[in-house]
Order: C-alpha cells, then sequence, then structure tokens
C-alpha cells in the first residue's frame, strides 16, 4: 500500500493510498480513524476520481460519525478502569 495523496481538510487529515486494485481513503482524528476502500475501475481511477468521491457530504458525514466513535471508547474503557472517588478526604467543617 502506497500513498498516493491527500485531501485538504481544516480538521481532518484524509490520506488516499493504492493498493492492488483499491484505493483506501483513511480519515484520522485524534485516536480516531475510518478508512473506505474504493475498488479501481473506470470511474474510480486516481486520486482526482477519488477526489470527486470524497466530497463536502462525504466529510461531514464522517465528522457526525466521530462522536459516536469517542463516546464507544469511552465506554469501553469505563468497564476497565476502576470508578473514581467523588471525595477522598474527611470532611473539615
Amino acid at each position: 500500500m502506497r500513498v498516493i495523496g491527500y485531501i485538504e481538510h481544516p480538521s481532518l487529515k484524509i490520506s488516499v493510498f493504492k493498493m492492488d486494485e483499491k484505493y483506501v481513503v483513511k480519515f484520522e482524528s485524534g485516536f480516531y480513524e475510518q478508512i473506505f476502500k474504493f475498488k479501481a475501475d473506470e470511474y474510480i481511477n486516481g486520486l482526482e476520481a477519488v477526489q470527486r468521491v470524497i466530497d463536502a457530504e462525504f466529510i461531514s458525514s464522517v465528522e457526525r460519525s466521530l462522536p459516536a466513535m469517542h463516546q464507544l471508547r469511552m465506554q469501553a474503557l469505563s468497564r476497565l478502569l476502576p470508578p473514581v472517588q467523588e471525595n477522598e478526604f474527611d470532611k473539615l467543617w
């Protein structure tokens, strides 16, 4: 898999890769990644074609899914980590 380009965005890193007969688009934001694969064919045949597919509506949908990914991660961590104690000190008054 090799990087063939990037799609500019102010808050996401969007990388485009070529792998065998597929184009792979990876969206990165902090701890989260989403990957989409597209079969290389007569319609999707290079970076410019991938950039047309990954339009503003597509990117907006990816951005809207990030809070759900964060919530899922936090729920998983909360099941693993011990509960936080409210106050471990004696009350002074």
